[in-house]
């Protein structure tokens, strides 16, 4: 298979698989799991096999059509989006396994529905990775905002639909009303949109209004939850635990931090952004919403909402990593993209089994479940430790990068940041973890019960065991994401 091809392949196989699902759920809720996990694992062969070729400094591409003179629908395959498909196709695999234990071990209902979008959601997901210009990400971009509202209203109570119609309306009033707008005026002022190394706007924009761009764009992008534009992934938390690992590491906030730090990479440059003072801004308002999101996180009870508030400080993280715009720090910002998915769906897992085999929500409840539940929760600690950035996690090594970024600028923002993060982290997940583990059920609440469904254990395993493996097997991605700091061709 050509390279061009696998790309096209990459899009269409998950919106086969979805009408495959549609047809097997007539047979039996067994084939229709069977077809799900074929195309995840057929969808990961596909992708993983380009990077060989990207490796070798290749950049497969393939134009599709155009729509207007200079605006194209078009793909190209580079470090950042082979990063991002090749993680979302991983943790697909796993997130299938999880979910048949899941939606069979609390009876869901829509069960078929939610494989379907699910797919689309990936397919929209492979479209925003491969992206070749800003006309063709916008596209993917809002097909994922669509395609997992049915996802987060599943539930279908009025309490589900309300949080779900947040969701759809932030996400959608700011793509439009910000997002589109940034679009518009880089095609204007530039001439293209295309994704080119070392940016697209130095010598077409310069002073303030470089930093008003690149307001736009980092609001208009709201899957990346920088605060004020937040509030509808706690909203999104009413979604089943599967939803909700979807949102916080296979797709949704990825794709809201891998657009910007695109943005920043290949539209503005890293160079020219970094002699604009007025884009300085965001290093500040990365920085309070890591702060201020783990301060919100430290006061949550029930476990979900306080994973959500996690994520949108880790996801600060990330954009604070690459607006420090050193080579060390964007190749952090990119490692922490992997370490972030790999330790949050494991916690998200972790706290759907215990949901499903405790019917416990809130952390107040969780004393002596580590006893009941020791598989659950000890994935559940490497998760948090990795969160934290203790070793040997993934999440040590990509702080230890975004640390070194940030000494090689000398910016102190950024290094009291990262060092109040981890004290905030390590208030809020330590306490758990001593719950879990040192203490005892309270007789009056005891109930007997083990540990959640067969494949909901695995995949929590399978995804604490891929945090350990990124401390000791990291060099394949860290030498990927050097060719983006190296202005690799």
């Amino acid at each position: 298979m050509s390279s061009s091809t696998a790309i096209i392949v990459a899009l269409i196989l998950p919106l086969l698989g979805a009408f495959g699902i549609a047809v097997a759920s007539r047979i039996s809720d067994n084939v229709r799991e069977i077809i799900t996990l074929t195309t995840a694992l057929t969808l990961a062969w596909v992708v993983w096999g380009l990077l060989p070729e990207l490796m070798a400094g290749e950049r497969p591409s393939i134009h599709v059509t155009q729509v207007l003179p200079g605006i194209d629908i078009a793909f190209t395959v580079e470090p950042l989006g082979m990063l991002f498909s090749a993680l979302a196709s991983l943790l697909w695999i796993v997130n299938s396994i999880y979910s048949i234990g899941y939606m069979r071990g609390n009876n869901e209902p829509k069960q078929t529905r939610f494989y379907i979008f699910f797919a689309i959601a990936i397919s929209a997901t492979m479209g925003i990775a491969f992206a070749d210009n800003l006309f063709t990400l916008f596209l993917f971009y809002e097909l994922l905002t669509l395609s997992t509202y049915p996802l987060v209203s599943h539930k279908g109570d009025a309490n589900t639909v309300k949080s779900a119609r947040v969701y759809l309306g932030v996400l959608l009033t700011t793509s439009i009303g910000l997002l589109l707008p940034a679009v518009i005026w880089t095609y204007y002022i530039a001439g293209t949109g295309t994704f080119t190394v070392g940016g697209i706007l130095e010598g077409n924009l310069d002073g303030p209004a470089v930093g008003l761009l690149l307001g736009l764009f980092v609001f208009g992008v709201a899957k990346a939850a920088v605060m004020p534009m937040h509030k509808w992934l706690p909203a999104a938390m009413v979604a089943p635990t599967p939803v909700s690992a979807l949102l916080h590491a296979v797709a949704v906030v990825k794709a809201g931090v891998f657009t910007i730090t695109k943005v920043i990479v290949y539209v503005f440059g890293v160079d020219f952004l970094f002699s604009e003072p007025s884009g300085g801004w965001l290093l500040y308002v990365t920085s309070f919403t890591v702060i201020a999101a783990s301060v919100v996180a430290l006061r949550q009870n029930n476990l979900k909402r306080m994973l959500a508030y996690s994520t949108i400080g880790q996801l600060s993280f990330i954009l604070m990593a690459a607006a420090t715009l050193k080579p060390m720090a964007e190749i952090g910002a990119a490692v922490h993209m992997v370490a972030h998915a790999f330790g949050k769906i494991t916690l998200f897992f972790a706290a759907g089994a215990i949901y499903t085999a405790s019917k416990k929500t809130e952390i107040s409840q969780l004393r002596g479940i580590g006893h009941r539940m020791p598989w659950t929760m000890a994935a559940f600690t490497i998760g948090a430790l990795s969160m934290i950035g203790v070793p040997p996690t993934g999440g040590f090594i990509s702080k230890w990068y975004i640390l070194g970024g940030a000494l090689q600028a000398d910016n102190y923002i950024a290094i009291t940041t990262i060092v109040l993060s981890t004290v905030l982290n390590a208030a809020y997940f330590l306490p758990i973890i001593y719950l879990a583990w040192f203490t005892t059920e309270d007789p009056a609440t005891a109930k007997e019960h083990g540990e959640a469904p067969f494949p909901a254990v695995l995949a929590l395993t399978l995804t604490a065991a891929l945090t350990l493996a990124l401390f000791f097997f990291n060099s394949p991605l860290l030498n990927l994401e050097a060719q983006i700091v190296q202005g690799a061709p």
